[in-house]
């Protein structure tokens, strides 16, 4: 089964069943995956359920926002089935999997991502799996906003 692309319709859709305003901005990828994030915020906040298209959007854009303030290929974060990257400067690898890989649902991606939950607090509520020498988060959590 194929899944849902983000589009504005989407994000539409899910801003209306939340109460807000239409999306007004660019319809290209990255202004509609930051678009995804308040929706996704403004959804948690009402205890509603984001559309998963929106979540990935979501997911995708703090997954580019760690990549970009953390660049190199040392610790591959995924986000199943969402999104992966590699961040962090330090050695690469080059097949397989890497030695150091964190792992979390988008949830939990997104509360640490926004500073609604801390990288401790995730650790002692085992809602991370983080394995290899590098994989500590806590230095680039909470991501600063855009």
């Amino acid at each position: 089964m194929p899944r849902t692309r983000l589009s504005r319709a989407v994000l539409d859709e899910q801003r209306a069943a939340l109460g807000l305003p239409p999306y007004a901005g660019e319809d290209e990828p990255a202004a509609l995956r930051r678009a995804s994030l308040d929706t996704v915020l403004a959804a948690h906040e009402a205890g509603a359920e984001p559309a998963g298209p929106v979540v990935r959007g979501a997911v995708r854009h703090l997954l580019d926002r760690l990549a970009e303030l953390a660049p190199g290929k040392s610790v591959e974060v995924r986000v199943p089935p969402h999104a992966a990257v590699q961040c962090i400067d330090g050695p690469h690898h080059t097949r397989g999997t890497p030695p150091n890989v964190v792992e979390m649902d988008a949830t939990t991606w997104i509360r640490l991502a926004t500073g609604r939950l801390t990288w401790p607090e995730a650790i002692a509520e085992n809602r991370v799996r983080a394995s290899g020498s590098r994989a500590d988060l806590s230095a680039y959590l909470p991501l600063p906003p855009n």
